[in-house]
């Protein structure tokens, strides 16, 4: 459809009205299709998803956008999947994105989720996904839950607070928690391995870059063990998690080799970029915590998995509730990728 009026249908769904994959001016409340896609390196790209946007809704997020200095306003509807709802991007020419307690602010209050990007990378592109494991890719923290099951939690716990309360960095904290799991099983830990809880989506959104020949990793603060359990569950490339000696079947509460802390997460994002001859703006990282964010700022597009309000704050999107094949949203732009 070339033109469609907006205020005549304020609740109804658009995506059955508008040409998917095509991009519109906004002109009087009507939106009027045009040829020209927007350059992937220019401006601001804010994303709505998350339910059944009306065109209130777009009304209400062309209004936000404009009230913060946002303007030459087009829009496109999109779907990355089929069977997936679709999402509307609003380029702006504007080259400073709002902080994500403002998106946040605004999607609560119409039920939807917004991020803002630039420079988004594509699916067409090959690429490199760079995952945390524990509350990432799985829903649980595996040291808590090794803890809990050899009845030493609240002593682990304790260390994990000082830690977050700044007394403690990654290394140090890291291996005072594993020296609390001295003497623990091996048949305890694989007893967890052969039950980890994926994350929603993540298998769907590894199988979908799959098909696009994107490179798929893990760099974790946790376990090998675990990391090697969930590459075979969803087919990942490889993984980088930190090493426990065992000694006759039994944990020794010793770390060996290399400790996966945030520095070594964002050396190994730009280690496998070069790797691959990746350019940076092709590289996303996801992770919680802030053990995550050196990596997630050393990659082209750092998304925030459920996570922490300082992890959110600070990174560049969130997905902060719902699938993570939501992801697959910050991916699928419709945009001119020549320079």
């Amino acid at each position: 459809m070339s033109q469609l009026s907006l205020a005549a249908t304020p609740t109804a769904n658009l995506t059955g009205q508008i040409t998917l994959n095509c991009w519109y001016k906004i002109e009087n409340k009507h939106l009027i299709a045009t040829d020209i896609l927007p350059k992937a390196h220019q401006g601001v790209l804010s994303v709505a998803f998350g339910g059944e946007l009306s065109a209130d809704h777009l009304l209400a997020l062309t209004a936000f956008l404009s009230s913060h200095g946002f303007t030459n306003l087009t829009v496109c509807c999109y779907q990355p999947i089929e069977s997936m709802p679709s999402a509307w991007c609003v380029h702006s020419d504007s080259t400073s994105p709002l902080s994500p307690s403002v998106l946040t602010a605004f999607a609560n209050q119409h039920g939807l989720q917004l991020v803002q990007l630039t420079n988004p990378p594509t699916v067409n592109e090959p690429g490199l996904l760079l995952m945390d494991m524990d509350s990432t890719a799985i829903t649980i923290e595996c040291i808590d839950e090794i803890a809990r099951l050899a009845d030493v939690y609240d002593e682990v716990a304790a260390v994990t607070a000082q830690a977050m309360a700044g007394q403690l960095d990654f290394a140090q904290s890291l291996k005072q928690r594993v020296a609390k799991l001295e003497g623990i099983d091996v048949d305890l830990i694989d007893d967890l391995k052969s039950r980890l809880p994926l994350m929603p989506g993540v298998n769907e959104l590894c199988q979908y870059l799959k098909k696009y020949d994107w490179h798929l990793a893990i760099a974790s603060g946790g376990f090998v063990p675990f990391a090697e359990q969930v590459q075979s569950l969803i087919g990942l490339d490889e993984v980088h998690a930190n090493t426990l000696e065992f000694k006759d079947n039994r944990l020794t509460g010793k770390v060996i080799g290399t400790i996966v802390d945030a520095e070594e997460k964002a050396r190994v994002l730009k280690r496998i970029a070069e790797k691959l001859a990746l350019n940076t703006r092709q590289t996303v990282a996801m992770g919680d915590g802030a053990n995550d964010l050196k990596m997630m700022a050393a990659a082209g597009l750092g998304v925030a998995v459920h996570g922490k309000p300082k992890v959110v704050e600070q990174a560049q999107t969130a997905i902060n509730e719902g699938s993570l094949l939501q992801v697959s949203y910050l991916l699928t732009i419709p945009l001119d990728y020549t320079l």
